[in-house]
Formats: structure tokens, C-alpha cells, sequence
């Protein structure tokens, strides 16, 4: 009699669990595409502005924002064929020249770029911005302590925390060389903090943003398949 009144609850239970990552991906999706909505949308700032180019052509406001849409993306092809010529390094200079001279553009123009800057990677440079790092808490931990299995050995060891590299040169606080370290939140890994943190605590971790991402989107679920597994 218990096993019938059970079976159906653990069958339920079972069910539920298998369709768990399922949507979980889907509500992820689903507030990525409302967060694309809210910027992008016809309803956005950005939104309005398709629409009235393309409400010139058509009184479908629908129909004005895909053609104004379609009208930046053939824009942004043409800019991408130019950058790809080198054709476009003289209208970049005149159109920096031009930004640089107005007091307030001039600053979000400069940050902009710098995290544009951020994406880049320079070959040969062994901590890159926007790499992943592990960020050690009281230092890097001792060969000894690493591989210790007692409770002593292990009281040597640190936190490990996994993030983002974005000051790839140090920068001098307090007359200190520290580097700037960005800890990304769990599940969504688009918040976080920004740490600065001494340069012998940072260590450039093996494993690609996607790795990242997984983990932190999964709330570590994913380690075993990007990082190495513990003896047994």
C-alpha cells in the first residue's frame, strides 16, 4: 500500500527533475530576450528611432522599425567591409578628433573605448584583459598545502574565487601595484564586483569564457567537466 501511494510522487518527483535543466535554459533565454526587448525593442529609445526611419517608407510601425533594422545592419556590413580594407582609419581619426573636443562626449567616449579595448587579446602576454583568472584570497597556496590531505595541510589553502581579468597592467593604490579582478554573480554572471587585489594573488586560469559562463550559469554544477577532478 505505501509503495502505491509512493511510486506516483517519486514518479512525479522524477519527472520534474529531468525537465529542470530544460527550464531552467528556457527562463534564461526568455529573460535574455526581455532584457534585448527592453534595449532593442520597437518600444526602446533605440526602437523609436528604427521606427521613424522607416515610417518614411511604410505607415506600418512594425514594418518601419524591421526596415530601419535592416537599414543599420546594412550600414554596420558596409563599416565592417571598410575596417576589413583599412578604408576606414581616416574617418575614424576626424570623428575622434571631433568627439575629444566635446568636454562630456569626451568621457564616455573614452571609457567606451577602453572596454572596447577590454575585448582585445595581445598575443604573448601572459595575463590578457578580460581573461580568466583564478583570484587566490591571502595568496596563491603552497605546493605543500595543495596536495595535503590532512586538516592541517589544508587549513594553508585559500579561497579560490574564478573571475575576469580587466587590468591586465597594475595599477599603483596607495603607492601598491594591485590588479583589477571582475567576480561574476550566480546563476546570471552579468552582475558581480569589481575587486582590486595584489598581483601574487591572481593566476591566469586554463579554461576559456565559455567554461566560465557554464559554471557560473550552472552554479558550479558544470566544474567537473572544465576543471580537473580530485583523485578518489
Amino acid at each position: 500500500m505505501n509503495f502505491k501511494l509512493k511510486h506516483p510522487l517519486r514518479t512525479l518527483l522524477t519527472g520534474a527533475l529531468a525537465l529542470l535543466p530544460l527550464a531552467a535554459t528556457l527562463l534564461l533565454l526568455s529573460w535574455l530576450f526581455s532584457l534585448l526587448a527592453v534595449w532593442l525593442g520597437p518600444g526602446s529609445a533605440f526602437g523609436q528611432m528604427l521606427t521613424g526611419i522607416g515610417l518614411g517608407l511604410t505607415e506600418s510601425e512594425i514594418i518601419g522599425y524591421l526596415l530601419g533594422l535592416l537599414l543599420v545592419v546594412v550600414l554596420v556590413y558596409a563599416f565592417g567591409l571598410m575596417v576589413e580594407r583599412g578604408l576606414e582609419q581616416g574617418a575614424a581619426r576626424l570623428l575622434e578628433t571631433i568627439l575629444q573636443r566635446i568636454p562630456v562626449v569626451r568621457t564616455v567616449y573614452d571609457v567606451a573605448q577602453k572596454l572596447v579595448g577590454l575585448l582585445g587579446r595581445k598575443e604573448g602576454a601572459e595575463l590578457q584583459s578580460l581573461s580568466p583568472v583564478w583570484l587566490y584570497f591571502g595568496g596563491k597556496p603552497q605546493p605543500d598545502a595543495a596536495n595535503a590531505t590532512t586538516a592541517a595541510g589544508a587549513g594553508k589553502q585559500g579561497t579560490a574565487v574564478l573571475g575576469f581579468l580587466s587590468t591586465p597592467q597594475a595599477v599603483m593604490i596607495g603607492g601598491v601595484p594591485y590588479l583589477g579582478v571582475l567576480v561574476p554573480t550566480a546563476p546570471v554572471p552579468v552582475g558581480g564586483g569589481l575587486l582590486y587585489v595584489p598581483p601574487d594573488w591572481v593566476e591566469p586560469a586554463d579554461i576559456g569564457m565559455e567554461a566560465v559562463t557554464s559554471i557560473y550559469v550552472s552554479m558550479g554544477v558544470t566544474s567537473d567537466q572544465y576543471l580537473p577532478k580530485s583523485a578518489p
